[in-house]
């Protein structure tokens, strides 16, 4: 069998994506419909679509109010969709989140809140605690990133620090029966970390958030900890939340196996490895390079072509120094590619099934056995790049991002190293 390596990888990042998306997911999680008003809440980089695909599927009209990511957006027919910054909070944010708080006010137990959550809501929805501000907010959204904590960590921290994480917004609309339906970004699909909840009650205590705050020695403002400290957010066995539902309805788990299935088609034996990897990125890349090194050279009782496929999100930690252009994703593959020089019947792909890996344009990228020659042939070095947290130039350098665009969905990174 012969085929292109690259384009077979993209064809499998669009079959994992296609697996959540939300139409499809909406369909099969309608819920009840109300005696009284259907409202529609919604936060995270697909909310747009989740809304344009909830009207779809619902058939009549709605009172809709969701926060997307600023650039392009879904036209929905009755739901009014606003933008905020991602990853790093703004003033729109703010605006959104109080929007969505009036939103839900002054229903009654008739009425059904559909809430559309999906990852990236932590950032698009800043709610500083009464007494701080959108500086404190982004400080501490700052530290978390260049802490190295895993994304359900931040979360823990997160809603600690808002007036609408942590199922706040959800207790704000009650008596109205509050419905999830929830896109999880997060490994183990926990959904009330999935953009830190706000319709979803969490487990995570204050003793929690400043255990998380010590261990990661996440650096934060003496008031900030003092806050976190005292505030615990609401309980998933308060009254509020005893008639709501919550339905995770499309996961990384799903996408790779929709990717699994995708690959066998073309006669791709794949092997997935787990949909919850966490970790620092450049270590984890190492791994994947090692594991694709050892079933190139044997099989393990497979049958090559093969392909090896994970999912789950990886850390950069930052630290104190200076940092580039790039995201986990491209981090992650150019550490994989320096220990896969040389390599030959081995091509992968590193990318974030929302389509935007950091603050680029890329989703990701491709390496084989010959990008690191290539970034040197480029004038660049991809030892100095990594060092540097800047592996955007260093694939940029080696004609290797991927770009497919913002896809709609997001649950999560996807991984796929493919041995031939």
């Amino acid at each position: 069998m012969t085929f292109e390596s690259r384009a077979f990888l993209a064809d499998l990042f669009h079959a994992a994506v296609a697996a959540a998306d939300p139409y499809e997911a909406i369909v099969r999680h309608l819920p009840a419909r109300p005696k009284g008003r259907t409202i529609v809440v919604g936060a995270g980089k697909a909310a747009s679509q989740m809304a344009a695909a909830f009207e779809r599927a619902w058939g009549e009209p709605v009172e809709g109010l969701v926060v997307a990511r600023h650039g392009p957006v879904e036209t929905c027919r009755n739901t009014r969709v606003l933008t905020a910054a991602h990853p790093v909070p703004d003033e729109a944010g703010i605006a959104g989140a109080e929007a969505l708080l009036r939103h839900v006010e002054r229903l009654t137990s008739d009425d059904l809140v559909v809430a559309l959550i999906s990852g990236g809501g932590s950032a698009l929805l800043p709610a500083p605690p009464v007494g701080f501000s959108l500086a404190d907010e982004k400080a501490l959204n700052k530290a978390l990133l260049a802490s190295g904590a895993p994304i359900s960590a931040m979360n823990v921290v997160r809603k600690h620090f808002s007036r609408i994480k942590g199922g706040r917004l959800a207790a704000r609309a009650y008596p109205a029966r509050v419905v999830s339906l929830v896109v999880s970004d997060v490994p183990g699909d926990d959904p009330a970390l999935v953009a830190s909840g706000p319709t979803v009650a969490g487990a995570g205590d204050a003793e929690e958030a400043l255990r998380i705050i010590r261990d990661y020695r996440i650096g934060l403002p003496a008031s900030v900890v003092e806050f976190i400290g005292r505030e615990n957010a609401p309980l998933p066995d308060d009254e509020a939340f005893a008639h709501n539902e919550v339905h995770v309805i499309a996961s990384a788990r799903v996408s790779l196996e929709a990717a699994a299935a995708h690959a066998r088609k073309f006669g791709v034996q794949p092997l997935i490895l787990s949909d919850s990897i966490e970790g620092e990125a450049k270590d984890i890349g190492r791994m994947h390079a090692a594991l694709a090194r050892e079933f190139a050279a044997n099989a393990q009782g497979l049958s090559k072509p093969m392909v090896l496929l994970s999912g789950g999100e990886t850390t950069v930690t930052i630290g104190g120094g200076k940092y580039g252009k790039g995201g986990r994703n491209s981090e992650l593959l150019l550490s994989a590619a320096i220990d896969l020089q040389g390599a030959e019947g081995i091509t992968a792909l590193a990318a974030d099934t929302d389509g935007i890996d950091g603050s680029e344009d890329n989703a990701g990228a491709f390496c084989d056995g010959g990008t690191v020659s290539r970034i040197r042939a480029g004038g660049g070095d991809a030892r100095t790049y990594l060092a540097g947290h800047d592996a955007w130039s260093a694939f940029d350098l080696a004609g290797d991002l991927f770009v497919p665009g913002p896809t709609g969905t997001n649950v999560n990174d996807l991984r796929a190293f493919l041995i031939v």
